[in-house]
């Protein structure tokens, strides 16, 4: 029994009870969006130590934050840091995407401490199971892909990405049409390899109902993933991606009509004029299902800064309807990310949800930027680092460029002439 099954039978889960108080809003309000699949509440029932999220419309944006092993670095431990910090700094879910060798041993570490909603991509650990055994991604079977799935959901993943959407009708449009960067999914890519080499239509497609069963049983919330996201400002709204939103929206109908939560993954590369028309189309296709973004990335060439170019597309994507921001970090297009770049990307943001959660009326957004305002207006340190997105730089930040202050109500910037401090005293 899922979420949406108990609120469309009238009940006020635990879960819902602790997402309203979370919100500002009613629980009813909550049980209301699970119940029309507006709202959806990430929370497999065997992710025991599960302080539940909600993601959807009339909430505040969310953020989410990835890591994982690979290949060359194997270490656990560094990914669990990688949680530690990702929660620390605000993050509101993360996701595994580890593809090295210990894949499961990764992922139940990380959900014996994730006390946020874990998400995963199944087909990363189908396809490194199916090399491990020295086979082609080409060779692996429906049943390795579902199986792995179900072990996921088992270990209490509560929402997984799946790239139902990738048909082959959807890959002629890609081959029609041409491309700059082609796909750039991982997982779009695995399937796309798999469908085409065994000319078979995708099995997350063809036995979508399988993926019901198991996503019912546990309550794991469908991601639908967009395996044809654009990877290039080039690429970036075309027949292909439309095409695939479509199949999606269809999809969605079905979910719902399971009674399974279901969420839209979305793009990607896309010049800023365009963000608000993507999230349009995605919002009234999908009727209103939470859209969840990377990004988008405004401009292709900010290699090292694409952190700062995805939070200016999500500020736009956000106040245009986006529900749920996916990081992104200053590794991003160079290589898996450090410590610090996880805590960069989770900071930025959180600076563009919350931006935008002040456009779209968030309750208690403008309320903190208003308490910010009046700490800065009495000088008050302490106060404005307590309400700052990031208290550990802004206070480290804070004593490393006024170790010479004078004067202690002010900055090193105006000293003595701090414009608040005169005009408060003149006035």
């Amino acid at each position: 029994m899922t979420q949406m099954t108990r609120a469309r039978s009238g009940e006020i889960t635990a879960e819902m009870k602790m997402v309203a108080e979370k919100e500002g809003v009613s629980p009813d309000f909550i049980r209301q969006g699970v119940a029309e699949g507006t709202i959806v509440i990430p929370a497999n029932k065997n992710h025991k130590n599960l302080d539940p999220n909600g993601f959807g419309k009339g909430l505040s944006t969310k953020v989410n934050a990835n890591f994982g092993t690979s290949e060359d670095y194997p270490e656990i431990e560094k990914e669990l840091k990688k949680l530690e910090v990702s929660v620390e700094a605000g993050a509101d879910a993360v996701m595994d995407l580890s593809t090295g060798e210990k894949i499961n041993e990764t992922r139940r570490a990380i959900l014996e401490k994730a006390t946020v909603p874990l998400g995963t991509v199944p087909i990363y650990q189908a396809t490194v199971e199916t090399l491990q055994a020295d086979k082609a991604i080409i060779d692996m079977t429906v049943d390795d892909l579902f199986n792995v799935i179900e072990e996921q959901a088992k270990d209490g993943v509560d929402f997984i990405t799946v790239h139902c959407g990738l048909t082959l009708e959807t890959i002629r449009h890609l081959r029609d049409e041409g491309r700059v960067t082609d796909i750039v999914s991982r997982g779009g890519s695995f399937m796309t390899g798999w469908m085409l080499h065994n000319n078979a239509e995708n099995p997350l497609y063809e036995y979508y109902d399988r993926l019901l069963e198991i996503c019912y049983e546990y309550d794991v919330t469908l991601s639908l993933g967009d395996g044809l996201r654009p990877g290039s400002l080039a690429d970036a709204t075309d027949r292909a991606q439309i095409h695939e939103l479509l199949v999606l929206a269809e999809l969605v109908d079905r979910a719902r009509d399971a009674e399974v939560q279901v969420m839209v993954e979305g793009p990607g590369h896309v010049p800023f004029d365009q963000i608000e028309t993507n999230i349009k189309i995605q919002k009234e296709l999908c009727k209103d299902a939470p859209f969840y973004v990377l990004g988008p990335l405004v401009t292709d060439i900010a290699l090292g800064y694409d952190h700062i170019t995805a939070a200016i597309g999500g500020t736009l994507a956000a106040t245009a309807g986006a529900d749920f921001l996916c990081y992104v970090t200053p590794a991003e297009h160079i290589g898996l990310p450090s410590i610090e770049d996880v805590r960069e990307g989770v900071i930025a943001s959180k600076i563009a949800a919350h931006a935008a959660d002040i456009a779209k009326g968030v309750p208690g957004a403008k309320e903190r930027d208003l308490e910010m305002a009046k700490a800065r207006k009495n000088l008050d340190w302490e106060r404005q680092i307590e309400l700052s997105i990031d208290p550990k730089k802004a206070r480290e930040s804070r004593d490393d460029h006024n170790q010479i202050l004078k004067d202690e109500e002010a900055c090193t910037m105006c000293g003595s002439y701090c414009a608040m401090k005169i005009v408060d005293e003149a006035l």
